[in-house]
């Protein structure tokens, strides 16, 4: 049988809660800290865009193929034992990109720290669930929750220092004493849970979903580059879609299952599920490009660039850990903590899409706005996921709750500057085939100065456009989760009325 939950909290719970956020703040710096790097790389190693694109998306690629193999492995054989695992993989993966001497180098070296990536995220929320009891859990992953905001949003602030000493390959290094000294403190302070090895193991769900989520991810992320309608992308998509079913099939009949899909019939998962695809997706797409346009269009270094994205962390920061999100998460209540949090990232990315695409005073106002609303939702649909999963399954539902992330990340980056090339190309098409190559390319290609202010201003009009389309798409995506998790509650409420009815 599962290994069953605690029934009193760890005595050093919030030590180890610590231990384990140190190892999670590095994972997630690594989505976004390569932002502020794109200048480096395409002049060191002479990467073209399609080049900078897979650096960052190796990484998110192979994450997101493994979340749910990860969260089932930790389950069966040990959240402790993969954690470790983890760690040693992904200081790995770093050493080994930071000594990069190529593009191709650099970008295998990234896929390889996806796959540490993938077991500590899986692992970290895991360990959350099992060693905080009910009356602490919702806080615990609000901080949980509050960190990863952190770390992506910090990225790009990090890499803007470590740039403004050193070289880009020391972006990597520093994950090494990091990664190290996390292993030390978990090995000696976080229990071992999970370890159900009653419970036979699932090859082929596995093999499937890792199969399904990599080549869907992979359409999704070359789409932009091969056009959206090419056979390069529509076949692995419809590949892709067609595994995914396939394992959704295997699912509903084998014995013991990796995902029960029964946990997609409780409408609170649904929606929250849909909720953390939508928030990921507008953070996600909007950090990409505003790390460019401050850099490219503004004329801001590296450091300035970090600088200035950093707001959006410093308000998730400021909510969560004052306690004033946890505060307004019970008064409001679930649905509405939801509905209320992307309402405002889409009213901030709306704010960085009509004031903030020309100045950096707009785009400020956006991001403090953006700030609050994950620092309300982010917390809220972690929790109403992995409220709806046993805790014997915690590292499936954490699995769920990162693939979902990552999924999200990828659809933004690749949807937003999708929609950003594509105003880009329709203002000035000779400068957008010179950013085939890279946009200071095609700068650097312009004749004259008012050449290169008509492509900046052409930039600033494509990133205007692209973040409205993600605000919309937030704003969507809120009103439905809140929508799904309001009807959720009344229809439990109803059902504990009927029972006591009948009592």
């Amino acid at each position: 049988m599962p290994a069953a939950a605690p029934a009193a909290p760890h005595p050093q719970r919030w030590l180890i809660l610590g231990v384990i956020m140190l190892a999670q703040l590095t994972v997630m710096l690594d989505n976004t800290v390569l932002g502020v790097a794109i200048p480096s790389l395409t002049r060191e190693l002479h990467a073209s865009t399609a080049d900078i694109q897979w650096m960052i998306n190796a990484y998110a690629l192979v994450q997101s193929g493994l979340l749910l193999t990860a969260g089932n492995a930790a389950d069966r054989y040990g959240r402790k034992k993969l954690l470790l695992i983890g760690l040693v993989l992904f200081g790995i993966g770093s050493l080994a990109a930071g000594l990069s001497q190529s593009s191709g180098q650099l970008i295998a070296a990234r896929a390889g720290m996806g796959v540490g990536g993938a077991l500590l995220i899986t692992t970290t929320l895991a360990v959350v669930v099992q060693i905080f009891d009910d009356t602490e859990r919702v806080k615990a992953i609000g901080i949980w929750s509050t960190v990863n905001s952190l770390g992506f949003a910090a990225g790009p602030l990090l890499g803007g220092v470590v740039l403004d000493h050193f070289w880009w390959g020391a972006i990597f290094l520093i994950n090494i004493p990091v990664a190290v000294l996390a292993l030390i403190a978990v090995a000696a302070l976080v229990p071992e849970s999970g370890t159900s090895r009653g419970v036979r193991p699932d090859p082929l769900g596995a093999l499937l979903s890792t199969a399904g989520m990599t080549t869907v991810v992979y359409a999704i992320i070359t789409g932009p580059e091969h056009g959206w309608g090419s056979a390069q992308v529509l076949l692995p998509a419809v590949a892709g879609v067609l595994v995914l079913g396939l394992f959704v099939w295997w699912e509903l009949r084998v014995p013991h299952p990796m995902l029960d899909m029964h946990f997609f019939r409780d409408q609170r998962f649904v929606g929250a599920v849909g909720g953390v695809i939508l928030v990921a997706f507008g953070m996600s797409g909007s950090l990409f490009l505003l790390t460019q346009h401050l850099q490219f269009v503004l004329g801001y270094g590296p450091l300035d660039a970090g600088l200035r994205t950093a707001p959006l962390a410093v308000a998730v920061v400021a909510i969560n850990l004052s306690g004033v999100g946890a505060r307004l998460i019970a008064k409001l209540g679930t649905p509405r903590a939801i509905g209320t949090g992307m309402t405002l990232v889409a009213a901030g990315l709306a704010a960085i899409a009509l004031v903030g695409a020309r100045g950096y005073t707009g785009m400020l106002f956006g991001l403090v706005v953006m700030g609050a609303g994950v620092a309300l939702s982010a917390p809220a649909m972690a929790n109403a996921i992995m409220s709806a999963i046993p805790p014997a399954k915690a590292g499936v539902g954490a699995g769920i709750n990162g693939t979902l992330g990552e999924f999200g990340n990828g659809l933004g980056v690749a949807v937003l500057g999708a929609v950003l090339n594509s105003r880009f190309a329709a203002l000035v098409p000779a400068a957008a085939a010179a950013s085939a190559v890279s946009l200071p390319a095609a700068l650097a290609a312009a004749d004259g100065e008012a050449e290169r202010l008509r492509i900046a201003d052409a930039f600033a009009a494509g990133l205007e456009t692209s973040q409205l389309a993600g605000a919309v798409a937030v704003l969507a995506g809120g009103l439905l989760a809140a929508f799904l998790l309001r009807r959720a509650e009344r229809a439990r409420r109803t059902d504990s009325e009927e029972v006591a009815a009948t009592t």
